[in-house]
């Protein structure tokens, strides 16, 4: 059993604050610089300070570390829970509660890149916010007035784009925003620049692009700002950024996406010698066609013009035939008028022969009372001192009755 401490021993006695700093400085000494593998676990980022707070951890233990908001502003992956990294940092003790902690100052994923799972991380939150979805894509114009440019004026990539735009539209309009396209400041100033294209109302499409390098070299292509400007700009915006193999942000974002710049430049303006051999073929072809409908218009023309007969020769036996017809009308009009005579000097001899005052002329009288002007017929109708109205054919006379007489066998 260990004797108590007492004064007269030479081992000093420490306080807890001595411990804790000889400690600490021990293993600064020993650790000030270690590279550790593990797994992250229990990670935190307190929005007001920015410092990363999380454990590193593998089979058979952890330790507590954390990486301060000037060592992380620069990280381009988002540490989380379960991801493998490999940190470099130095180790030290925490006095004031005696906590083992590593300082990290530069964190790495383990078995993939740190721009590589940025990459993957942004494109995560970005296809899941609808920036990707084929839906808002934007059609690019048949033939823009103006095409603008965003890229750097030292690469390649503006001379094929430009070389590409004169040979298949000349007279097309190219207004090219010269920005830095690797580096620190590439993205502000390409963000920057789509703004100041799309503010130019002639400039109906936009092309952003460079040529191929690495994943850093392309990486302002990749930024989160970068991404937001092409699919907010007012007008449809194509990428060409690097070569076929290499897929930025931008690109997904992009309405549509060129191979290079090269190819770019044909998907914004059409070819004219192109259209212009099209014209041509399709101007031989009209051509072609016209002659052909005019060549079997005029044989058909010329077979009608063999059935028609000559219309003045027509005209004259139509008069011929309207004069023979004309004097046909009016000798059936006389037979008819001299027959319509016969019937109607038949007609009027029957009338006159039943007419009352050919009867009359015979010598007989029509009597009449005169009181109401009815026609006597018999003699029983009428009595003595009755008054007649006479009439004869030529006039009528008024009489009394002074004797009235039946025929025998008439009562």
């Amino acid at each position: 059993m260990r004797q108590p401490v007492n004064a007269a021993q030479r081992m000093p006695v420490l306080s807890v604050s001595e411990l804790t700093r000889l400690l600490r400085l021990s293993l600064e000494a020993e650790y000030a610089e270690v590279w550790v593998a593990g797994e992250i676990s229990n990670f935190r980022s307190p929005a007001s300070a920015g410092h990363f707070y999380f454990c590193l951890k593998d089979a058979r233990g952890q330790i507590a570390a954390v990486m301060f908001r000037t060592a992380n502003r620069g990280l381009k992956f988002r540490p989380q829970d379960g991801l493998e990294v490999i940190a470099h940092g130095r180790v030290s003790l925490y006095e004031a509660r005696g906590d083992l902690q590593l300082y990290v100052d530069a964190l790495e994923p383990r078995g993939v890149g740190g721009l590589q799972l940025a990459f993957e991380q942004l494109a995560r939150k970005l296809a899941a916010e609808g920036l990707f979805d084929a839906a808002r894509k934007r059609p690019l114009p048949a033939w823009p007035r103006a095409v603008g440019v965003v890229t750097a004026l030292s690469g390649a990539a503006v001379h094929d784009i430009v070389t590409a735009l004169r040979a298949r539209v000349p007279g097309v309009r190219i207004v090219v925003r010269p920005v830095r396209v690797q580096g620190q400041f590439a993205g502000a100033d390409i963000v920057a620049a789509l703004a100041d294209l799309a503010a130019d109302q002639q400039v109906d499409v936009i092309i952003v692009g460079r040529g191929g390098g690495s994943l850093e070299d392309l990486w302002a292509f990749n930024e989160e700002r970068v991404a937001r400007a092409i699919a907010a700009a007012r007008v449809p915006v194509v990428s060409a950024v690097g070569h076929e193999i290499d897929t930025t942000l931008a690109d997904l974002a992009a309405d549509c996406r060129a191979a290079t710049p090269t190819a770019a430049a044909a998907l914004v303006v059409p070819d004219a010698a192109h259209l212009r051999r099209q014209v041509q073929l399709r101007e031989a072809a009209l051509h072609g066609a016209m002659r052909g409908l005019l060549r079997g218009r005029r044989e058909r023309l010329g077979a009608l013009a063999r059935h028609i007969r000559d219309p003045r020769r027509t005209l004259v036996e139509h008069r011929l035939r309207i004069g023979e017809l004309s004097e046909r009308s009016h000798r059936a009009m006389l037979v008819r008028v001299r027959d319509a005579q016969a019937r109607l000097a038949a007609a009027a001899a029957r009338l006159d022969a039943l007419s009352p005052l050919a009867v009359l002329e015979r010598g007989y009288a029509i009597a009449r009372r005169a009181d109401d002007g009815r026609v006597v017929r018999a003699a029983r109708e009428v009595a003595v001192d009755d008054v007649l109205d006479l009439t004869f054919h030529d006039g009528g006379a008024r009489v009394r009755v002074t004797a009235s007489r039946n025929r025998p066998g008439n009562g």
